[in-house]
């Protein structure tokens, strides 16, 4: 494996995906907005990664089997290569289309073999840079039924692109020999997307899953735009939690350890490989959300009448 120098810096868990508030809950939406149409974005005045973070510059690199690490320091995107040609999971944010092209093309791949774009969830920081490098490559875009219509309309910072195959859950994408399953685990996103796949390094078959999300950025009470958003979350955690997994990726490198991980294979053995992870991973963001949960209930609460 490649080694690069790598930056220090991390962010919280809490920033994984979106910034916080100030009140702990991320900044949603009038309550009233389409589902559509709304899409997160860090609050203004806030401590945490700015959307430049997202974007900083990040050396590609062969991750393990068929994979290969072609997003930025802040959000994740994958190329997964075939003898038929390449699936790219995410696309950034929208001005991170071009540096992903550029990642693709330096570990000696072509944007024009990409055939299936994939999508883990239909917010501006994954989504946005996925009409350009449709444009750029040709590719077939692929999405949940959930976030198609999102996709489709299209919402700040994240141009709007035909959806040219819809997947339900348990729906797969093939390519040269590789098999990707789609997994809709609802609560981040109404399509959530978790795709799992089969990779092999050294004659060995590892079991790959990619994370959608789990971090609560709406709110969970009274919430006009995605009634069943606490429904599709308490769902979702026992589906994720029973995946088989040796290698847990995400969208957002600091929710899978990327540069302390890669910190460590620098070092020698195979830090990515780590059975345990991601039901660690998954019990952790449910503690988070009920959490959430909770704290939103105490505040609708009516204040006790004083005796």
């Amino acid at each position: 494996m490649r080694s690069f120098p790598i930056s220090r810096r991390v962010f919280p868990l809490a920033w994984a995906c979106l910034a916080l508030s100030a009140t702990g809950r991320a900044e949603a939406p009038a309550a009233s907005a389409p589902a559509a149409a709304a899409a997160p974005a860090p609050p203004s005045g806030s401590s945490g990664p700015s959307q430049d973070d997202w974007n900083e510059p990040y050396p590609p690199y062969h991750l393990l089997g068929n994979i290969q690490y072609v997003g930025r320091h802040g959000v994740s995107a994958f190329l997964i290569t075939t003898p038929a040609g390449s699936i790219l999971l995410d696309g950034g944010l929208e001005e991170s289309a071009v540096p992903i092209q550029k990642s693709i093309t330096e570990l000696g791949f072509k944007v024009s073999d990409i055939e299936f774009l994939l999508n883990s969830h239909a917010h501006f920081d994954h989504a946005g840079g996925l009409a350009a490098l449709k444009k750029a490559s040709g590719a077939k875009l692929v999405a949940s039924r959930g976030d198609a219509p999102r996709l489709r309309a299209g919402a700040d910072r994240q141009p709007a692109e035909a959806v040219d195959r819809v997947v339900d859950d348990g729906g797969t994408v093939e390519l040269g020999g590789t098999v990707l399953t789609a997994h809709v685990t609802p609560g981040h996103t109404p399509g959530c997307t978790t795709w799992t796949m089969t990779t092999t390094e050294a004659g060995k078959a590892y079991r790959v899953v990619f994370y959608c999300s789990t971090t609560v950025v709406d709110r969970l009470l009274g919430n006009a735009g995605y009634p069943s958003i606490v429904a599709d979350y308490e769902k979702s955690f026992p589906i994720l939690r029973e995946l088989p997994c040796d290698v847990f990726l995400a969208p957002h490198p600091a929710q899978w350890g990327m540069l302390e991980k890669r910190e460590r294979a620098a070092a020698g053995g195979n830090p990515f490989v780590d059975p345990t992870e991601l039901r660690r991973y998954v019990d952790q963001s449910e503690k988070q959300f009920r959490e959430a949960l909770a704290k939103e209930k105490a505040a609708a609460a009516p204040a006790a009448a004083p005796k």
